[in-house]
């Protein structure tokens, strides 16, 4: 700003003594443009002195729709692969979570079993009641999983449309970008749930042999129950 009014300042002053000058008595033709070439020679070198040179600016031409959309479309799988890749890691981790506390509840079954008939009462009520709350986890992991098992479909389906759009508008690279972080976040979320249906097998074959020693408890209980009541008869007689 002050180089401007530097700049000002010297050109008002500079016209001032060019108006003096052109306005002095008839001189003549060659003294007149002599004069002129001076002032403007002048002017020329007060400007770039005062800081009023001139800045080049190159006109930016307008974008076409084309160019537009393509930007837009980017935008849009920008934006869909972002929100995929985020539901992608929520789904994933409530697997694995779920699978984790599957897991967990079957060491307690099998620990549970091992030890029956040697227990009081209060121990086996307290080993119930740890199970029990192992299995309300597990119920929540499942529906965590559940929830954000949803959301990724809806995420899969807003990536697919915007790969479809990116496609459609000339935008190929986004498109195969888009397309490439679908296959990905399949492929990821498939392995994890690996681990979730290899922890279901698991689970339903523990309770398959809870069942199976359950019964079998339950019949050496009867058999000893059986052959202490002849022995109560002769107590008797």
């Amino acid at each position: 700003m002050a180089a401007l009014r530097k700049g000002a300042v010297y050109l008002r002053f500079v016209r001032s003594s060019g108006s003096v000058l052109l306005s002095s008595r008839k001189p003549a033709v060659s003294k007149l443009g002599k004069w002129r070439n001076i002032l403007y020679t002048g002017v020329a070198s007060l400007a770039v002195g005062g800081g009023l040179c001139a800045v080049p600016f190159k006109q930016v031409e307008p974008l076409s729709h084309d160019s537009l959309i393509k930007r837009a479309a980017s935008l849009a799988t920008d934006s869909s692969s972002t929100f995929l890749s985020q539901t992608s890691l929520a789904l994933i981790d409530a697997i694995t979570e779920y699978a984790k506390a599957v897991h967990t509840l079957i060491a307690l079954q099998k620990r549970y079993l091992d030890s029956l008939g040697k227990l009081t009462p209060a121990e086996e009520d307290s080993v119930w009641q740890v199970i029990i709350g192992q299995r309300a986890k597990v119920n929540d992991r499942q529906e965590d999983c559940k929830h954000f098992e949803s959301t990724w479909f809806s995420a899969m389906k807003l990536c697919e449309a915007a790969a479809e759009a990116a496609y459609t508008s000339g935008a190929e690279h986004a498109s195969v970008t888009a397309r490439t972080n679908i296959q990905l976040a399949q492929a990821q979320v498939e392995e994890a749930r690996k681990l979730s249906l290899d922890a279901d097998k698991k689970l339903a074959e523990t309770k398959v042999m809870e069942v199976q020693r359950m019964a079998q408890y339950a019949a050496s209980l009867e058999e000893n129950e059986e052959e202490e009541v002849p022995e109560a008869y002769l107590r008797e007689d």
